[in-house]
């Protein structure tokens, strides 16, 4: 795979999140020369790797920089279904292989989810839900855009839940609530009907080399690919992980009670319903397949965590959840003796 990048420029849109921090270094070491846009100050200390601090929602901006030809574009921004409507053929007309970001969360519930799975969009009965730009829907919306393009030129991701540097997930809690309250001794409130939901979450390291060996494979054009493990567990069981590497503490909740801790907003409540209270058990043989990975070689979750909680710096500053983290003090008083 060492020759798949040599002297191949890379465009990474969006590219110092979860997925890029891991994606940015591994195009590198393949040969790759990447330019990565982003709103954050980076510097490189990778002579093929550089960044440019800007927004990518920028038309303007974006219409110069494709100007410069990229053999491939990664794209990790997240666009309205109408903004994306106006972009995506600057974006295809520009490049040679252009990735896009969707999610495993357009999928519908069923077991095993394959690539096949019907999509949340195409099978809902929920006609509230159906009317919103839930992250699920509008991602299945822009699939739709790219597969009815005439472009030939594109690949669909959708990947599982990633985890990664300062990035960390239990059921819908985020890292500035579950990993922040953990290390302060504080406990966390679950929603007790998901425990036993199995869940699926992906080590960011194994989602780069994911994508790394889709980008300039003939066999991805045109194509989805769920970016997965095969490995799942109850989120009971993710929890009781936690619990052993940082010493987590949790409660478990009704659900109404949990969706009113989170701030009782309807995405909450579709991100709980119409994911996380699905069982997510993925076949990722047609991934395996197409890039040469196998099973054996991705990070086991337990062995994932412990290596980045262990590398986590104890001062690290999280972003703001103070109003999560009263209402789940508040329900912690009232329902603990």
């Amino acid at each position: 795979m060492k020759e798949v990048g040599k002297n191949r420029r890379v465009l990474v849109l969006g590219g110092t999140g979860a997925m890029g921090v891991y994606l940015v270094p591994e195009l590198a070491s393949l040969g790759c020369t990447v330019r990565v846009v982003s709103l954050d100050d980076v510097v490189s200390n990778d002579p093929n790797v550089s960044y440019v601090r800007a927004d990518a929602h920028d038309i303007g901006f974006m219409e110069k920089l494709l100007a410069e030809k990229f053999d491939a574009i990664v794209d990790f921004m997240i666009y309205s279904t109408e903004e994306f409507r106006c972009r995506h053929e600057l974006l295809l007309k520009n490049t040679g292989h252009y990735i896009f970001l969707s999610s495993y969360r357009v999928y519908s519930g069923g077991v095993p989810v394959t690539e096949e799975t019907p999509r949340l969009l195409d099978v809902s009965e929920d006609r509230e839900f159906l009317a919103t730009e839930d992250y699920s829907l509008y991602k299945a919306r822009e699939e739709d855009i790219l597969q009815n393009s005439g472009y030939e030129n594109w690949t669909i991701v959708r990947p599982a839940i990633t985890y990664s540097k300062f990035r960390y997930q239990l059921v819908t809690l985020e890292a500035p609530v579950l990993i922040a309250r953990a290390l302060a001794g504080l406990p966390v409130v679950l929603p007790r009907e998901a425990l036993a939901v199995q869940g699926t979450m992906n080590w960011a390291g194994d989602v780069a080399r994911m994508f790394s060996r889709l980008l300039f494979n003939p066999a991805a054009v045109r194509e989805c690919f769920t970016l997965a493990t095969a490995e799942h567990h109850a989120w009971g069981e993710i929890a009781e992980y936690y619990k052993e590497i940082i010493g987590l503490e949790y409660v478990a909740a009704d659900t109404e009670d949990y969706i009113g801790i989170m701030g009782g907003s309807c995405w909450a409540r579709y991100q709980l319903n119409y994911d996380r209270m699905f069982n997510r058990v993925v076949d990722n043989s047609k991934l395996l397949r197409v890039t040469g990975l196998r099973q054996e070689e991705l990070m086991p979750l337990r062995q994932g965590l412990e290596r980045e909680l262990a590398a986590l710096p104890r001062n690290t500053v999280w972003p703001d959840a103070g109003a999560v983290w009263k209402r789940m003090d508040d329900y912690l008083k009232k329902h603990r003796s």
